[in-house]
């Protein structure tokens, strides 16, 4: 089982200058810290909108950064919007395709819809239709990633005539495919895909095991038609984080950030009202605190990642028992502090990380061959689409070509 380190840039009210500059500074360093431990992925989401919840509005410049100061650790946007509303699908592969160049092939691209009003009604997109919408996005970005050159394309959403892609990604024919989960039926779609699942809910490793089984059940049956070029076969969770040798100190460290990360989530996406610019959640989350007889949330625990090493490689024990590939930490929530984040990831990287590490080569041996055949025939399933005999490739005259032309023709 791998692991990775999750941001969606948190700050809760009030906000004072330097706040953002010192927030980013800090996840930088944590980002290069969690690559020399050898945590294997750094996930960055993109929100628009959402303030305290997520000041994470171009991950692309982040992860670009973190991969200017980091050599192994992969870099996953967890996720892209891609709903061409939100970001043009050409745009999206030029952005993925700079990334895996800039980064050495490191790229993991995570895809997504969004299910905020704030965000999709500030880009105007169509709630009902966004679905389809993403899945025609998807699909004709990995094309324009994959393809030389891409034929152009006619669709309800998006619509481009025939361009190639510059520069083209390292890793052949596009990075790894993964899109934002948050209940079983997103997994199971994930898999009818043949993408990765990044399941952005937190579940206990008994509950995970519905979802891993269900998930790899569809990726060997018949109803997994690859969306992208290769098949993406991995599973991750969600987990809070927070370790200390002491318990209790552990406890004093994350749980208020991580209860503060569902309440703003539930918040946005559930509950809430927003006022941009004026909304204060932080307030609102305090004073949800202070009322547990009539909290807006249920009691979630410690999310199963706050405690000891050894409360964390228990935890962990269980969501590999499972059969998940990734585990991912929600570290960097609510008002936790930059040297308690550190000083987990180091406790992490010294006393839990090792044992997981040392069994990992071996188990995704054994899956990749289980799995060989499985894929394969998903592929061969896939509608793909024709590429142009080069006699087929359209010529575009450069527009000085065409006022020539068009001033000869008067």
């Amino acid at each position: 089982m791998q692991f990775g380190i999750f941001y969606e840039h948190q700050l809760p009210r009030p906000w004072n200058d330097g706040d953002e500059l010192r927030l980013f500074q800090e996840a930088l360093d944590q980002v290069e810290l969690a690559d020399r431990l050898g945590i294997e992925y750094a996930w960055e989401v993109e929100h628009h909108f959402l303030e305290e919840y997520s000041h994470s509005s171009a991950p692309e410049v982040f992860l670009a950064a973190c991969s200017q100061r980091t050599e192994k650790i992969r870099l996953g946007h967890g996720i892209r919007q891609v709903i061409p509303g939100y970001n043009h699908p050409a745009r999206t592969a030029e952005v993925i395709a700079t990334l895996d160049l800039v980064s050495g092939g490191r790229v993991d691209f995570g895809t997504g819809e969004s299910s905020a009003i704030l965000e999709l009604g500030g880009f105007g997109i169509d709630v009902p239709t966004k679905r389809t919408a993403y899945l025609e996005a998807t699909e004709q970005i990995a094309n324009i990633l994959a393809m030389d050159p891409y034929p152009g394309f006619e669709g309800e959403y998006f619509s481009m005539p025939c361009r190639n892609l510059v520069p083209k990604p390292v890793q052949k024919p596009h990075p790894p495919l993964w899109v934002a989960c948050s209940n079983r039926e997103t997994i199971k779609l994930a898999a009818q895909l043949g993408i990765g699942a990044l399941c952005f809910a937190f579940t206990d490793p008994k509950e995970a095991k519905h979802w891993v089984d269900e998930y790899y059940d569809i990726i060997r049956s018949d109803k997994c038609v690859p969306i992208g070029h290769a098949v993406n076969p991995n599973i991750a969770m969600v987990t809070s984080f927070s370790l200390h040798h002491d318990r209790d100190e552990a406890i004093r460290r994350g749980k208020q950030g991580f209860d503060f990360f569902r309440f703003a989530l539930a918040n946005l996406y559930i509950f809430g009202e927003h006022t941009p610019g004026r909304t204060d959640i932080w307030k609102a989350f305090l004073a949800d605190q202070a009322n547990p007889a009539g909290s807006m949330l249920p009691d979630g625990g410690l999310g199963g990642g706050i405690g000891t090493p050894e409360d964390m490689r228990t935890h962990l024990r269980g969501f590999e028992e499972t059969g998940v590939d990734q585990v991912i930490f929600i570290q960097q929530a609510g008002l936790n502090q930059h040297d308690h984040i550190c000083q987990s990831l180091e406790l992490f990287g010294a006393e839990v990380l090792p044992e997981f590490k040392e069994r990992d080569p071996a188990r995704r041996k054994e899956k990749e061959e289980e799995l060989a055949p499985y894929i394969e025939a998903a592929l061969a399933r896939k509608n793909w689409m024709k590429p142009l005999e080069d006699a087929e490739i359209p010529k575009f005259p450069a527009l000085g070509r065409n006022i020539i032309a068009s001033m000869q023709d008067e």
